[in-house]
């Protein structure tokens, strides 16, 4: 991790982001592999969905958008703000939770049906990745799905932090069925290449 980059769950360190301005993970839109699920043949029916480490929300109104019953969460409130404002822009219901997202259990233990990640599991310490394992498998319902964006580069350090599919398919195998985890065909070009997508079915 370089001397300028938040420290894992630090709240005020990430929230400090927000305030400056040096959100460079924020896309400025939904994830292009979240997007292009919901535009296929494959696209999940609508439910209930969490967006972990939601930031500014990008990911969790395009689910809005589609129907879904979405839950936000982030600990940076400048980031709940402006998700809320945009929702409010859009006139779209959405639960935004301001908190830490390893606080979410038991209180919303198995009352989701969908699992949305992109940009939070890979700014987590890694060796937090099996609590957050846990975490997912805890709020998702029997046969409920992580949809999920994953930086997959072999860069040392982070946030954010590389993973590979391998480590992935280990880390996730206590608890789900893997129905894909592949190259995202589509991506931003700073990140071509640097991106798995993958769907997770909790048993």
């Amino acid at each position: 991790m370089t001397e300028s980059s938040p420290a894992p769950l630090n709240p005020d360190a990430w929230e400090r982001r927000y305030q400056e301005g040096t959100t460079h993970w924020d896309l400025g839109q939904p994830a292009p592999a979240l997007r292009a699920l919901l535009e296929s043949a494959a696209a999940p029916p609508a439910g209930t969905a969490i967006a972990l480490g939601a930031g500014r929300g990008h990911d969790a109104l395009l689910f809005a958008q589609r129907g879904f019953q979405v839950t936000a969460v982030d600990f940076a409130p400048s980031a709940m703000q402006i998700l809320a404002q945009e929702a409010a822009t859009l006139n779209l219901s959405l639960k935004l939770l301001e908190r830490n997202i390893f606080d979410l259990v038991p209180e919303f233990t198995g009352q989701f049906n969908y699992v949305i990640e992109h940009t939070c599991f890979c700014a987590i310490d890694p060796a937090l990745r099996p609590a957050y394992v846990q975490l997912v498998a805890d709020l998702l319902a029997p046969q409920g799905e992580l949809l999920a964006v994953f930086f997959t580069h072999n860069r040392p350090g982070g946030p954010p932090f590389g993973v590979t599919k391998a480590e992935l398919q280990q880390l996730f195998a206590p608890y789900f069925d893997l129905l894909t985890l592949e190259p995202a065909l589509v991506s931003v070009p700073s990140r071509q290449g640097e991106e798995h997508f993958g769907r997770f079915q909790r048993r």
